[in-house]
């Protein structure tokens, strides 16, 4: 090995590295595109001949190439809490009152730009880029890692005197002119165009191949940073330290971010926006108002949900009018009936709109809708096209009121509305086309059986070929069934049928949610199969029993045992055991490390350092406790860690509850577990 050549890839890296942050961050071309290739091009050769020298945040790393057949979950550190909105100025005025009434002290605000995109947090360990996650539910996301290696706009190493742990979050988007672009290519190629850039950027965040990734030419702005320890206590200042390392951060000269003092000029930036938004290079939906301090952040502290110190202000949707054509109906894999407004075509924030959605029929009668009705159409938050009303002064004198059909309009059976329902169901579940498409394309999904090679399309060939009819079916299906199929290779054919194969292997409660129960969805299923041991336990069990299941209420247990009363129902269970699925639950999930925290009802509130809010979950339940949301005369134990609101805390020490760290919840569990649960459970490693 050359040490010219190992020189040469270091020195190399470092160039590349610093004219693409100059190029992405700053605008400022310091090469020529012909230059900067060649030093690409000799950095590939040297990579090439020492692969011993692999670097994930190599430069050569932007074009991507790597394949992810399937994005790993990860929990957060710190929960991605969504922002309370709000449409109303009135609001903005009302939130700086709350703000000042939990915590009486000076105080400043930070007004930033609500980019239209994707949540994403970034970790980077010793200056370079380790890991890359979705935000998911808030809890819990999806590794996209080798997607976000593409971005340019993001650092794989980075500058400065960085700390040893970094945890960003940003916004990651198409520019405008990019999505033009990207459009403009996609109709050359006859390909359907994408709607909107936001859903665009989440979809191609989640694309297997990273090589297409890198050519979307996505961005991103960093906004967030989480420093453990750190003596900056200004959000403000925070901008300025995240620009040292390399970070793209919203312009302070382009009035992207602003520091102001009270409502008056929260106002301002509000106002001064919703008259310019239209030429910014990107989209947004609004802004964003944070208290500046972090120390008061804290003392304010967050809901379940959202942080108490920060609030969205939505612009509101630009709206339109056009003529109502129709109102046809879609069929839900439930059975549930969605009237979908057919519209004449009209252009929307710079997309042609032709269809939208009036959810239910209560919708219809309220805005009075009614064939050839002038209607206004917006987009909810700028994406899902709305009716929101109609033009009365231009109704037809001889219109009359739209009548919601009463049979299925695919099946022709009557329609049914429980009581409290927003919806009509067409309960021929088993016999009705779209309902048993839907369950199959349910059952294959992602978060379900997760069945490679096989999507929507593919499920559509195979129902209309009567190859299947229901989610059995897809287990009895040979390679020779699929190569007459239009645009089935043979190569193709061979991977739906391992993929079929595979998912044999997948977990209990991912097979319960893929059947598509009726108000069974991923946490409750995980619930049922840590409850009951197998599929048989299951579905003999009673209202009563299933009542008795944390999060199960009455709705949910009375669509359970509907479900297993029907044959139909319990014959596809057991063509699908005979298929060797698996219906057992692991049954280290079900036995208790100890008894110390049985019958005690406990609160978790607050960031910690060792363990996810979800893994003390799961260490109270196996430890015999019951997780509880809320602090009331019942709770036992409450377990605080940083950054938790006062109310709980409040409320604790009113009802005389057990307060305890998270050290001194950990000490309890592992006094009465082995010394090796003991220190695992130190370690953060049990889960």
């Amino acid at each position: 090995m050359s040490k010219k050549d190992i020189d040469r890839i270091v020195e190399l890296r470092e160039l590349i590295h610093s004219y693409n942050t100059q190029y992405y961050i700053h605008s400022i071309s310091l090469v020529s595109d012909y230059e900067f290739d060649q030093l690409l091009k000799e950095l590939e050769e040297l990579e090439i001949k020492y692969p011993e020298l692999y670097d994930a945040n190599s430069p050569t790393k932007r074009v991507g190439g790597d394949i992810t057949k399937s994005f790993e979950t990860v929990l957060h550190k710190y929960p991605m809490l969504s922002l309370s909105n709000s449409y109303s100025k009135d609001d903005i005025a009302d939130f700086d009152q709350r703000v000042k009434k939990i915590i009486d002290v000076p105080l400043t605000y930070i007004c930033e730009l609500k980019y239209d995109g994707v949540a994403i947090s970034i970790i980077y360990k010793n200056g370079n880029l380790v890991k890359a996650i979705t935000r998911g539910d808030g809890t819990q996301g999806e590794d996209v890692t080798n997607n976000v290696r593409t971005i340019s706009s993001i650092p794989l190493v980075l500058t400065g005197d960085y700390p040893e742990n970094l945890e960003v979050r940003g916004e990651i988007m198409y520019s405008k002119s990019v999505f033009k672009e990207l459009n403009q290519n996609r109709e050359k190629q006859g390909l359907a165009l994408f709607s909107n850039p936001r859903n665009s950027a989440s979809g191609t965040l989640k694309l297997q191949d990273s090589s297409i990734v890198a050519k979307r030419k996505l961005d991103c702005f960093i906004y967030a940073v989480y420093l453990e320890n750190h003596k900056i206590n200004s959000l403000f200042m925070q901008y300025n330290y995240l620009a040292l390392f390399g970070f793209k951060t919203p312009s302070v000269e382009d009035k992207y971010v602003e520091q102001v003092n009270d409502v008056s000029g929260i106002m301002n930036f509000i106002n001064y926006w919703e008259e310019r938004k239209e030429d910014l290079p990107f989209e947004i939906d609004g802004i964003v108002i944070k208290v500046n301090e972090i120390d008061i952040q804290k003392e304010i502290g967050n809901t379940s949900k959202s942080p108490r110190w920060a609030i969205a202000y939505k612009y509101k949707a630009v709206q339109v009018s056009t003529v109502l054509e129709d109102i046809v109906y879609q069929v839900g894999r439930t059975g549930a009936i969605t009237p979908v407004a057919n519209l004449k075509a009209v252009e929307i924030s710079g997309t042609i709109v032709k269809r939208a959605s009036v959810h239910n029929a209560d919708q219809i009668e309220k805005l009075d809708l009614r064939i050839n009705d002038i209607v206004f159409v917006e987009k909810g938050g700028e994406i899902i096209p709305k009716i929101t009303g109609v033009d009365h002064s231009k109704r037809n004198a001889n219109s009359s009121k739209f009548v919601f059909s009463s049979k299925c309009p695919e099946c022709s059976s009557e329609l049914v509305r429980d009581e409290g329902e927003a919806h009509h169901y067409c309960l021929n579940s088993n016999l009705c086309p779209p309902q048993i498409k839907g369950k199959i394309i349910h059952f294959i999904g992602r978060k379900q059986l997760n069945i490679d090679g096989i999507g929507q399309e593919t499920i559509e060939q195979l129902y209309n070929e009567k190859l299947i009819e229901n989610v059995a079916d897809l287990f009895a299906l040979k390679k020779q069934d699929l190569l007459p199929l239009e645009r089935m290779a043979e190569k193709s054919a061979e991977n739906i049928i391992n993929g079929i194969q595979q998912s044999k292997s997948a977990p209990f409660h991912k097979v319960l949610f893929g059947l598509g129960i009726r108000y069974v969805g991923e946490t409750v299923a995980k619930k049922l199969t840590s409850y009951f041991k197998d599929i048989n336990q299951l579905r003999s069990s009673n209202f009563e029993e299933l009542c008795s299941i944390e999060e199960v209420g009455d709705k949910i247990a009375e669509s359970i045992v509907q479900y297993f009363s029907v044959d139909y129902n319990n014959k596809i269970i057991d063509l699908l055991l005979e298929n060797g699925l698996n219906m057992t639950s692991d049954i280290s999930e079900n036995i208790l490390k100890s008894t110390i925290l049985e019958n005690k009802k406990i609160v978790i509130s607050g960031t910690f350092k060792n363990l996810s809010r979800d893994e003390l979950k799961k260490a109270i339940e196996i430890n015999g406790g019951k997780n509880s949301s809320s602090v009331s005369k019942s709770t036992d134990i409450l377990i605080a860690g940083e950054n938790m609101g006062p109310s709980k805390l409040e409320k604790a020490e009113k009802f005389k509850v057990s307060i305890m760290n998270e050290k001194e919840f950990l000490n309890l569990i592992s006094e009465e577990n082995s010394n090796e649960d003991s220190k695992q459970y130190q370690q953060g490693e049990l889960f």
